[in-house]
């Protein structure tokens, strides 16, 4: 195993700072320099293990994170922040020389004339388009490598290899049962991830893969169907959203059909709808008083930071895959690999939130991987291009099993 492993961690928010508590119980890295906007964040976070140092960085800046890079021999970067800051970490990475990974790929642009059918730039194309430059330089940028997308890539790679001859349609259905409870024990209305990467995913339209027709959009929330959840957490309504498992899954696994379907629920959807009415799910800047703001940015501050919901959250959080299609003899099959954290193990154990600690452990399994050469590449790869085994017998070793369910393969 390599023990030269440098990380700089951009991004000490939720899902970086259970990043940095998972990493510090394990001993495949060198050193991290954790890097935030806000260095007191930057701070708390790296106060959990010696090989930790914070750092200013601003996200939207490559020369900033390069500069970073260069000063601490970093070898890996990884970028905890939201999506809309992937170019300028990707881009910085890979000019200090530095491989690179991401948990949300570049963001998309709607077709403007028709956004409901065509695609226009999709997600990850950004990134995509440099693929043969950082293959040629010997480069890895392992992209989409949080939960979902991420996990659910692992699990497209196994099911492939060790599930199914053939598959019909790989189908991530992500859901829970969790609840946040207000200051008077009610339950109250506050994500529990970036409302930010929230409003930008459940809006934008929605993606599906089709062999016979490859990309193409639906309307945001449409096919809305039920699914059954394992451990108790039960039926969800789970409708159309856009993801980078759609775009990832389809370029190294053989499939008919790929879609990506989000248990939002009624609540949520509604609230969705509204802010997109009023237009406050806009990202452009309008001038209030004396002061420029984007109405998004201002939705997020007003909602509490999903950080800090974990002592008032209760419940499950399951993310999967649903594969529908034939075993390896031919018999019809249809299979759900997925992983569920419940929120008092995750702050029991971690002091983190079941959902961005869900959303952190699969980067920390991704590094490990690499530093002991069990998993290696060059190019824009997502987890689908690597041996699907090795990582999840890593997961569970972390202490976080996956689970194997077989349904009715006529359903």
């Amino acid at each position: 195993m390599s023990d030269s492993m440098r990380i700089l961690l951009v991004g000490a928010g939720g899902v970086g700072g259970a990043f940095a508590a998972i990493a510090a119980r394990r001993d495949f890295f060198e050193a991290m320099v954790i890097g935030d906007y806000t260095v007191a964040s930057a701070e708390r976070a790296a106060a959990v293990d010696d090989r930790f140092t914070a750092a200013e960085v601003d996200a939207s800046s490559a020369s900033s994170v390069e500069a970073l890079c260069r000063e601490h021999s970093i070898t890996h970067v990884m970028n905890a922040v939201d999506p809309r800051f992937v170019m300028p970490i990707f881009e910085g990475a890979y000019a200090a020389g530095a491989d690179y990974l991401d948990m949300a790929m570049s963001l998309s642009r709607p077709h403007p004339d028709a956004p409901y059918e065509q695609t226009g730039v999709k997600l990850g194309d950004e990134q995509f388009a440099v693929a043969g430059e950082w293959e040629s330089a010997g480069r890895l940028a392992l992209c989409g490598i949080g939960v979902e997308p991420g996990l659910s890539d692992v699990f497209a790679r196994y099911a492939a290899d060790h599930l199914f001859g053939e598959i019909d349609e790989l189908g991530v259905r992500d859901g829970a049962n969790l609840t946040v409870e207000g200051p008077d024990g009610s339950t109250s209305f506050a994500p529990t991830f970036s409302i930010w990467t929230t409003i930008e995913e459940c809006l934008n339209p929605p993606v599906v893969w089709e062999k016979d027709r490859g990309w193409f959009t639906t309307a945001p929330f449409s096919e809305p169907e039920v699914f059954e959840f394992p451990e108790g957490i039960g039926p969800v309504e789970c409708v159309n959203v856009e993801h980078e498992e759609v775009l990832l899954m389809p370029r190294w696994v053989e499939a008919k059909r790929a879609t990506f379907k989000y248990g939002l629920g009624e609540e949520f959807i509604d609230v969705l709808k509204t802010l997109h009415k009023l237009g406050l799910d806009s990202t452009e800047m309008v001038r209030v008083g004396g002061a420029e703001v984007s109405p998004r940015d201002v939705v997020a501050a007003c909602l509490p930071n999903p950080a800090e919901l974990g002592p008032r959250m209760k419940g499950k959080t399951c993310a999967g895959l649903w594969v529908t299609g034939k075993d390896k003899d031919g018999a019809p099959r249809s299979t759900y690999l997925y992983h569920v954290v419940d929120n008092e193990w995750s702050m029991a154990e971690y002091g983190h939130q079941c959902v961005v600690w869900q959303t952190a452990v699969n980067p920390v399994v991704a590094l490990e991987l690499l530093a002991r050469g069990v998993w290696s590449g060059a190019g824009v790869l997502g987890a689908e291009a690597f041996d699907a085994v090795p990582f999840l017998d890593l997961l569970t070793e972390y202490g976080s099993p996956w689970g194997q369910q077989e349904l009715d393969p006529v359903g």
